[in-house]
């Protein structure tokens, strides 16, 4: 018998937000394919993708790779609906769920989520009826589970899990490096998903890939507690040992991250009282560490006026403060405004800030970036 919703569920879901990609930045279906088969013969069967997700490709990834290939009883599939973001009425918002199930061809979903809660938009869901709206497509069958993903503070999630009981399971952005991030609140949203007895699919274990490529002096210590384990596999096991969780999802891009996460999720095991001390080490030096906290989610790039790669600027910028390497960085970010803006290029309009989960003062890290590279 399950303790709590989901116990049972395989610890390691594939998010399929950062899929491989080739030519003019299309996802690589037939390495898709591939990775999908790996997963499937682990044993492992959850799926998540959002309406939003590499503007539909990433649900239409879905059904090529999985949806077409396997019995549909096999997996599990969850996607979100995103009601505000580049939507400005209720019959759009909406329309992304019919849109959805037609693009994964998928027949229902077994995990549906409302998307990226945030404190400048978390009312919007109640303006446009959408908490009532998912209600109404499980009793018609169409979806099997509930849910939202969130990315506020501990206040507003007490108060959506007080207004609304009903919903089955949270998805949180839980990572050793947040754990006690003021910014992110990782360990007190945890603590208040539990108090109200909530289930947890944990997003961003690895923060954006951050974590696959610690600091040095984080590195060290992981190398000599376990020399043969991934940094990746330090986050993604830290997460999946918390109690409470239904699966960690990872952003898989490629075999070599698919291979190497199967490797230790295919018969996960918590970690041991050993390997906690080290996570403890980890997050101290972690606190000390002045990166900028970027996911690469992309949120904010779907509408910046001047096309400004802000997440590949980031990226080039955490180089130079994590690594040190100066050089390096402005090799990347030369490489990342070859096709769209430059940070210098930023108009302040703060659309970006908006949208981001992160809550990164994007406007002033950019004019930061801009002083670094833009010379």
């Amino acid at each position: 018998m399950e303790r709590y919703f989901g116990e049972q569920t395989p610890k390691l879901g594939f998010g399929l937000m950062r899929l491989p990609k080739k030519g003019l930045g299309r996802i690589d279906i037939e390495q898709t394919k591939k990775m999908v088969d790996l997963f499937m013969e682990a044993g492992l069967t959850y799926f998540d993708t959002a309406y939003v997700y590499d503007d539909g490709d990433s649900e239409r990834a879905a059904k090529a790779a999985l949806v077409d290939r396997y019995p549909r009883e096999s997996f599990t599939l969850a996607t979100k609906l995103c009601a505000w973001m580049g939507v400005h009425n209720e019959k759009a918002a909406k329309q992304q769920f019919y849109t959805s199930l037609e693009r994964t061809g998928a027949g229902y979903f077994d995990y549906y989520l409302l998307h990226a809660l945030q404190a400048g938009n978390y009312k919007t869901y109640d303006k446009y009826h959408i908490w009532d709206f998912v209600k109404e497509q499980k009793e018609k069958g169409l979806i099997k589970h509930w849910g939202f993903s969130f990315h506020a503070t501990p206040d507003i999630l007490d108060e959506l899990l007080t207004e609304h009981p009903d919903a089955e399971f949270v998805q949180l952005q839980l990572n050793y490096a947040d754990w006690e991030n003021p910014h992110v609140t990782a360990r007190e949203n945890y603590e208040v998903a539990r108090k109200h007895g909530k289930s947890i699919v944990v997003m961003e274990p690895v923060k954006g890939g951050a974590l696959a490529k610690p600091p040095k002096k984080v590195g060290e210590i992981f190398r000599e507690a376990n020399p043969e384990a991934s940094y990746a596999s330090w986050a993604i096991r830290y997460a999946a040992s918390l109690d409470g969780i239904i699966t960690v999802l990872s952003g898989m891009s490629n075999l070599e991250q698919m291979q190497d996460n199967l490797s230790y999720m295919k018969n996960f095991k918590p970690l041991d009282a050993k390997e906690q001390e080290a996570i403890r080490k980890a997050q101290e030096i972690m606190t000390g560490v002045k990166s900028i906290p970027c996911t690469a989610c992309h949120y904010c790039t779907a509408g910046c006026p001047k096309q400004i790669p802000i997440p590949e600027i980031f990226a080039a910028r955490n180089q130079q403060l994590v690594w040190g390497q100066l050089a390096e960085g402005r090799r990347q970010y030369a490489k990342a405004v070859e096709t769209g803006g430059r940070a210098g290029d930023c108009i302040a309009c703060g659309q970006c800030e908006r949208a981001c989960p992160q809550q990164i003062d994007v406007i002033t890290r950019l004019k930061d970036c801009s002083v670094q590279f833009d010379v």
